[in-house]
This record gives C-alpha cells, sequence and structure tokens, in this order.
C-alpha cells in the first residue's frame, strides 16, 4: 500500500478566508484533506510520520483558501478542455457553472439556440443533472465543479412558445427536471430573464421552480431583467421571487449598466441592503467596466464602446470596435450590429466607480463570468481573480487582503453551501493556494485577452499539486463535480 503523501507549507502568511487577520504559520496538507495550521515549527511531526513528506518554503507567501469562482460559464469547458487552465492559472479550485439561465442539462441538441450557444455547441448531450455530474467525473478537470440548473434550458427543452409564460403543465415539466438536478446535489436554481428566450417568465413560473430548490436547501441566481433604466424594479421581482420561494437570493454580476445609469448604485446598493434585513441575500461582481454577452441592438445606444468577440457571418471583425465597423460599412451601429449576428461583444457598460462601491460591498463575492468559448474572450476569464488582488486591494487600497480573499473564498462556499472548501481548516479539503502578494497582478488585456496571470506560485486541488507558477498544470487534474452540503462544518 501506497505511503499518504503530505506536504508542509512553512513560514507563510496564512489567510483563512474567514476575514480575520492572517497570521505567519505553517499548513499541513496530507490526502485530500487540510491536517493542521500552527505557528512556524509547531506542527506534531507525529501527524506526518510514515508519510511521504514535501516541503515548500513560502516565506513572503500568502497561503490561501482556493479561489471559489461563483460565476461561470465553464459548464462544457470543464469537459471539453479539461486542464482548466484559464482557471487554475488564477487560483481558482472550484467553479460554479450553470448561471444566468444558461445550463448544459437538460437540454440534448446539435444545434443550440443562443443563449445556450454561450456553452459552446458540442454538448448539449445531458438529459439531467446526474448525467452532467458523471459527465463531469469521467472528464476528471483541473478544478472542481458546482452546478446551478438554469431557467432558461428548461424553458427551451419544455415550452412550446418561449414569448408566454409556461402553462401549469409545462411547469410541471420543467419542476420535475428542477427536482432531478436537486437529487443529483445542483446547488439550486439560476435564471436570465433579461434574455428573449426567459423574458415571459412570470413570477409564478420563476416562483415554483424555486420553490422546488427552496425544498431542497439550494439557492436562487438570477441575471436579473433590467440592468439599465429598470433596474429598481427588476432587483424588487428579484427579491419577490426569492422570498415568496423561501431561499437565499444571490444577483449576478450586479452592474448599472449603460452612461445613463452611471452613478446608481448608490440607490441599488441601499435598496439591496434594505432587502437583506427581510430575507438572505449576496450578489457577484468581476472587476471589470465591459460585461460581455451575445450581440444586441438594444444594448447599441451610440455612447459605450463595443468591442466584436465573435461574429458567425463576418469572423474577421473579431477584435475591432462595432463604431469603426458601422464607419467602414457605412451604416449606423444597430444596422451593423444586426449584419454581424448571431456573434458576441464585450460592451463598455460601466463606470469604474460603480464597479469600485460593488466590489466593496460587503454582501458581494467575486465571480469572473468569463466565456470560455469566445473565439476573442473578455479578459476576465483569464484575469479576474488576480486583478481584484492587484487592483483593488494592492493599487487602490479598496479591499484590505483577507477582505478581498474573502470575498473569493469563504464568503463564497458560506453562500453557495459548499462549506468543505473555502477555509483553511483541519478536516476541510485541501484546496490551496500560494501567490507572491507583492507581484500578483493580471496580464489579460481587452488586446490580448489569454494571458497568464503573474505571481500565482502553487495551486492544490483536493491536496493534489495541479498548478505551479511556470504557468502550466502539473498535468494532475484532480477537479471532480461537488454536491451542495446539507449542513455546514463549523
Amino acid at each position: 500500500m501506497a505511503a499518504t503523501q503530505a506536504t508542509l507549507l512553512k513560514n507563510g502568511t496564512l489567510i483563512d478566508g474567514t476575514d480575520r487577520p492572517g497570521w505567519v504559520g505553517d499548513l499541513l496538507l496530507a490526502g485530500e484533506r487540510i491536517v493542521a495550521l500552527a505557528a512556524p515549527g509547531g506542527i506534531d511531526r507525529s501527524l506526518f510520520d510514515g508519510m511521504v513528506l514535501e516541503t515548500v518554503d513560502c516565506t513572503d507567501r500568502v497561503i490561501a483558501p482556493g479561489f471559489i469562482d461563483v460565476h461561470t460559464h465553464d459548464d462544457a469547458a470543464a469537459i471539453d478542455a479539461p486542464d482548466m487552465l484559464p482557471k487554475l492559472s488564477q487560483g481558482v479550485t472550484t467553479v460554479i457553472v450553470g448561471n444566468c439561465g444558461i445550463s448544459l442539462a437538460p437540454m440534448v441538441t446539435d444545434t443550440p439556440a443562443a443563449p445556450l450557444s454561450l456553452l459552446g455547441t458540442r454538448q448539449f448531450r445531458h438529459a439531467g443533472m446526474a448525467d452532467y455530474a458523471r459527465a463531469v467525473d469521467a472528464a476528471q478537470p483541473g478544478v472542481n465543479v458546482a452546478a446551478l440548473l438554469g431557467h432558461t434550458a428548461l424553458r427551451m427543452r419544455h415550452l412550446g412558445d418561449l414569448g408566454q409564460a409556461a402553462s401549469a403543465s409545462e411547469r410541471a415539466a420543467m419542476a420535475a427536471d428542477m427536482q432531478e438536478a436537486m437529487d443529483a446535489g445542483a446547488l439550486g436554481l439560476s435564471s436570465g430573464v433579461f434574455y428573449k428566450e426567459a423574458y415571459a417568465a412570470d413570477l409564478t413560473e420563476l416562483t415554483e421552480l424555486a420553490s422546488v430548490a427552496a425544498r431542497n436547501g439550494g439557492v436562487y441566481a438570477t441575471h436579473i431583467r433590467d440592468e439599465l433604466a429598470g433596474i429598481l424594479p427588476a432587483l424588487q421581482e428579484a427579491a419577490q421571487t426569492a422570498r415568496q420561494a423561501g431561499l437565499p437570493l444571490v444577483l449576478s454580476h450586479h452592474k448599472c449598466a449603460g452612461a445613463s445609469n452611471w452613478g446608481r448604485t448608490r440607490e441599488t446598493l441601499p435598496l439591496i441592503e434594505s432587502l437583506a434585513q427581510g430575507q438572505p441575500i449576496s450578489l457577484d461582481v468581476y472587476p471589470y467596466t465591459a460585461g460581455s454577452t451575445v450581440l444586441r441592438t438594444d444594448l447599441v445606444d451610440g455612447v459605450i464602446d463595443i468591442l466584436i468577440t465573435g461574429s458567425q457571418p463576418h469572423p474577421e471583425m473579431v477584435g475591432r470596435y462595432l463604431k469603426d465597423i458601422a464607419r467602414e460599412w457605412g451604416m449606423t451601429e444597430q444596422a451593423a450590429c444586426d449584419r454581424l449576428q448571431p456573434g458576441g461583444a464585450c460592451y463598455f457598460q460601466m463606470r469604474e466607480d460603480d464597479v469600485e462601491r460593488v466590489i466593496a460591498h460587503p454582501l458581494a463575492m467575486i465571480g469572473s463570468d468569463g466565456l470560455p468559448h469566445d473565439e476573442r474572450p473578455h479578459p476576465r476569464l483569464w484575469g479576474a481573480f488576480p486583478r481584484v488582488l492587484a487592483c483593488y486591494w494592492r493599487e487602490k487600497g479598496l479591499l484590505r487582503l483577507e477582505e478581498a480573499i474573502h470575498k473569493m473564498t469563504g464568503l463564497s462556499a458560506q453562500r453557495f453551501r459548499i462549506g468543505e472548501r473555502g477555509r483553511l481548516a483541519p478536516g476541510l479539503m485541501a484546496d490551496v493556494v500560494v501567490f507572491d502578494p507583492a507581484r500578483v497582478r493580471d496580464t489579460a488585456s481587452y488586446e490580448q485577452p489569454v494571458q497568464f496571470s503573474e505571481g500565482i506560485e502553487r495551486v492544490w486541488v483536493n491536496g493534489v499539486l495541479s498548478y505551479t507558477a511556470d504557468g502550466r498544470a502539473t498535468g494532475a487534474r484532480a477537479g471532480r463535480f461537488i454536491r451542495r452540503q446539507a449542513t455546514l462544518p463549523a
């Protein structure tokens, strides 16, 4: 029988994911678990007697829980590109998929329409969450995968007319799929009523599905109906849905989009705080002023810059700005957008002061919202987490280091009920990142989006060293499908 592999991380600054002050000490990993934390030299040697021990000097380095990306569209990437380098290279050890109402399960099709096509086109073959979980485990991805079930996917499977609210029989069919997903370990329900394919859903439809998640200890994450002028009533609708269903609400990628909306986080965040007095609410945010989604003419206002990330009829226009394409073609930006569809774009919809207010808010977690199947992805796919550390902690001082890491780890695990992760404590899973706090930074840009971050030195997933500072995966892929927990560890 092979001896257990153990790793002793020595003399690092331990930041445990709880928002408590960091301290210098040692951390022992053995097998897939964290075994002990202690002052330098203070771990009892008997704990690793008989083990194969590797010692890593972490002087002047931070030892933190592996980061949890709460907002991803990595559903298919975890199977098709299982090294998961865009995430591992940022220190991410767990991704939450199925956001914005968009999930692989339970759609089975060779020709997924938008917005499901944001997940690519090859993996829509999982009739339920249990099938998807088996596919993830078979792929052995480099990171852990936890999943929400998408409301839009349910609609596209079961509704005859996406332009109207679901009938009673259609709601029952969707609810059955929702129950199957919860039985398979899903974290809950996501919706994207922002998209036309789900826009017609009414409160009854959303609440009935959310209630299934609620009865099984799940959450409700939503890309709200309107992030522009109608953002306040859209927030109220999301809160009402979760309140009536009786489950926690997560507001996806909270933003005030569009130039006429800039500065309105001064309204939205107090409203969210007020609503949170009566129900559990949290939100996620990415650290950029541009969003990324499918090409939509209604998002073209002639004011914001729009960078084309994909176009089926005109792939030669990828990487160019819509205003330049429109000028070249001698037409309006709206007409050029129509001609480029279907496709995708980065929309420079936000203002930095709004982004800062959301990131600093105590209810906010960090999510990348990256789209791995874009030909030219938004830089957040490769850079979101190091960017928070470099920009909002080290450069701007907007967050304390412990606070920034809490928003990427412990808070995220707590909100999504994956509590064996997100903290450094004996007995928890050994998802761990070591980084250089003086050097950590994102290098991905809108011009060159596929770039490794700097300063992320080592990443362990379930106790297996999976990434090192030379910008490469180790070849050991130790991720798995992870299920929500009924109770959280102390």
